[in-house]
């Protein structure tokens, strides 16, 4: 498997593309199979109680899943989720970065599929669990 990109590209290309979350996110690692993504949690990222919330740990895990796929597509901007389910599995630790570790299951000419654990930073045990499946664009 090739990679279109490294971590730097990627990390270049998508706050081109996305420049209203470049804050948020950071890829650590990637290797075409899987892709290691941290939430730089702030407040904005809280609910009440100070534990990060579901919508930002969707965004983590959609987020991760999308940088994955294009590292292995390339500038395929149009690449969107069609389906993600949630497993909250435990309370996210506070005011504490999460770390997502996506794995590609399927890359397809249609169609993704992925997995993401996600962690809050410094704690073994996931907090959450996605599966997500994208949609691909076809060549034009």
């Amino acid at each position: 498997m090739t990679l279109v990109f490294d971590v730097a590209g990627l990390t270049q290309y998508l706050h081109e593309i996305f420049p209203q979350v470049r804050d948020d996110f950071a890829i650590e690692t990637m290797d075409g199979q899987t892709l290691r993504m941290r939430l730089l949690t702030g407040e904005r990222h809280l609910r009440p109680g100070g534990t990060v919330s579901g919508p930002s740990m969707f965004a983590l895990a959609d987020c991760a899943v999308y940088a994955l796929i294009l590292s292995r597509l390339g500038p395929e901007a149009l690449a969107v989720t069609t389906n993600c389910s949630i497993d909250f599995m435990r309370k996210p630790a506070a005011k504490t970065d999460m770390i997502a570790e996506a794995r590609l299951l399927k890359l397809g000419r249609v169609l993704a599929v992925a997995d993401v654990l996600m962690y809050s930073e410094g704690q073994a045990e996931p907090v959450a669990r996605a599966s997500m499946t994208y949609s691909i664009p076809p060549k034009r």
